[in-house]
């Protein structure tokens, strides 16, 4: 539960380092992250300058570690273009709850807004964001925290190219990007539909991992995602028949 108060955030000032000290615990595992996502970049033969650029170009480690995955894999552009696309819709949903709170600020702030938009930060401010942060200094503080993040994650990558290259090739530190890519993952299954649509799209990877062009991996995101809105659709009628 957030200690915030509202008469704490009276400046633009005070709602920056009120956000950064809300998103500071999660630094914990970003900064270690952005680091073995630097390491692996650079172990599978992406440049130092690519591996920073594609840190603050993309800006979301989960596509970013897929993307590093698939073109390891020989993936065609279209299906990393795909993958990326599926695993960051969600931010769409962070975007649409975000959205009450700076649909009146100028252009410039929402599009720097929408680029710091992260699971960590929107998941740390949301909460203050709809109760205790006055309208006038709502995106000072979501910068707070984004920007913090933001540092964490580009300072983690390139300390981790420049050790990369220091890494014996034996050490296979590209298998840390399939391991980091389900850390991502993992803690998002925490209930039935997520299981069910995790285990089919497995399943369905596995069995299509024969497939040109890397397809399978499509295949089985795709049959995860069309199972996890069927276990959603099934499990809101069970609920509204219990209740009638």
């Amino acid at each position: 539960m957030s200690t915030l108060t509202t008469s704490s955030v009276v400046s633009p000032r005070s709602a920056l380092l009120a956000g950064a000290k809300v998103a500071a615990p999660t630094l914990l595992s970003i900064f270690p992250f952005g680091m073995i996502t630097g390491v692996a970049a650079v172990s599978v033969g992406f440049s130092e300058a690519l591996s920073v650029g594609m840190t603050v170009l993309i800006f979301a480690g989960a596509s970013q570690l897929a993307t590093i995955q698939l073109v390891t894999t020989g993936a065609t552009i279209a299906a990393i273009l795909l993958t990326a696309t599926m695993i960051n819709l969600r931010f769409m949903l962070y975007s649409a709850s975000l959205s009450p709170h700076f649909s009146t600020l100028p252009l410039h702030w929402k599009l720097l807004l929408g680029y710091s938009i992260t699971d960590p930060a929107f998941g740390m401010t949301i909460a203050d964001l709809n109760e205790r942060i006055p309208q006038q200094l709502k995106h000072w503080y979501f910068i707070g925290a984004s920007g913090i993040i933001w540092v964490a994650w580009v300072v983690g990558t390139i300390l981790g190219t420049i050790l990369g290259r220091g890494v014996p090739p034996e050490w296979s530190l590209d298998f840390a990007i399939p391991l980091n890519f389900l850390a991502v993952l993992v803690p998002s299954i925490r209930d039935r539909a997520t299981v069910t649509s995790a285990l089919v799209g497995a399943l369905v990877a596995i069995a299509a991992v024969r497939l040109p062009f890397n397809l399978g991996l499509i295949t089985g995101a795709l049959s995860g995602i069309a199972m996890g809105m069927l276990m959603e659709t099934l499990l809101k009628r069970k609920e509204r028949s219990h209740a009638e």
